[in-house]
């Protein structure tokens, strides 16, 4: 059954970084090629990485990939600052600044192109946010317009049929995106203090966090799990398999 199809698909090459939307990306065993793959790690707190929940600032900075995707190696990790400065993955100032700014010693990983684990992928491999839900929500909330990047879905979809929350019928079932890929869908995304920081000012708003908790048992988007790799792009269609 056609249940829409993909309108947005976004990556965080460093984890907690705002995100890049991509037109089209690969889909490896772990999920999106290349997401969460670089990350601080939080020396304060051994073994811990240094999230937006410990320094809601590293929304602002934005890292992208640019160059292809291959397998044995990532191509350059291009990072943005609040203030505008473009600088590489590794750059010793943009270190210091991390530092500086959190107050906590850091470290930075880099998990191989083939393999990235969960933990540093979030709970599973691909997250999932439907157009419906995200204005439904919208509308619990009563405040303003909801940026759909304070989930931190993997791929936003356009639904045929508008009908909010449809994904919580999904669990246990398959689902195909375009020619090459299928997921399974495994369970709900149990929500946490990050979404309460807008992806843009980096300004807190608890207030959201709380609708969600209220309106939804703390339940937003759904994650799956990768049964089947290859290519997805903007546009693909999703059908789910009874």
């Amino acid at each position: 059954m056609l249940i829409g199809h993909i309108k947005e698909i976004v990556r965080h090459p460093v984890k907690s970084f705002y995100g890049e939307s991509v037109q089209e990306t690969k889909i490896m065993e772990y999920g999106l090629y290349g997401d969460r793959s670089h990350a601080f790690l939080d020396e304060t707190r051994k073994g811990k990485f240094l999230t937006i929940t410990q320094f809601p600032e590293m929304a602002r900075y934005k890292a992208r990939f640019v160059g292809e995707e291959l397998e044995d190696q990532y191509p350059k990790v291009e990072i943005i600052t609040p203030e505008g400065k473009i600088v590489e993955w590794g750059d010793e100032e943009l270190t210091q600044e991390i530092e500086n700014q959190s107050g906590r010693k850091v470290s930075l990983i880099t998990y191989p192109p083939t393999h990235v684990p969960l933990g540093a992928i979030e709970e599973e491999h691909i997250q999932l946010v439907t157009d419906a839900s995200v204005k439904r929500l919208e509308e619990m909330w009563e405040k303003s317009a909801i940026d759909y990047r304070r989930f931190r879905p993997n791929i936003l979809i356009d639904l045929e049929e508008k009908i909010p929350f449809i994904e919580d019928t999904w669990f246990g079932k398959r689902m195909r995106i375009g020619k090459e890929v299928e997921i399974e869908l495994i369970r709900h995304c149990e929500r946490c203090i990050i979404i309460t920081v807008h992806p843009e000012s980096g300004e807190r708003d608890r207030s959201l966090l709380k609708t969600v908790a209220k309106q939804r048992d703390n339940h937003f988007g759904v994650y799956a799990s990768v049964i089947k790799t290859g290519k997805i792009h903007v546009g693909d269609e999703i059908v789910l398999q009874e």
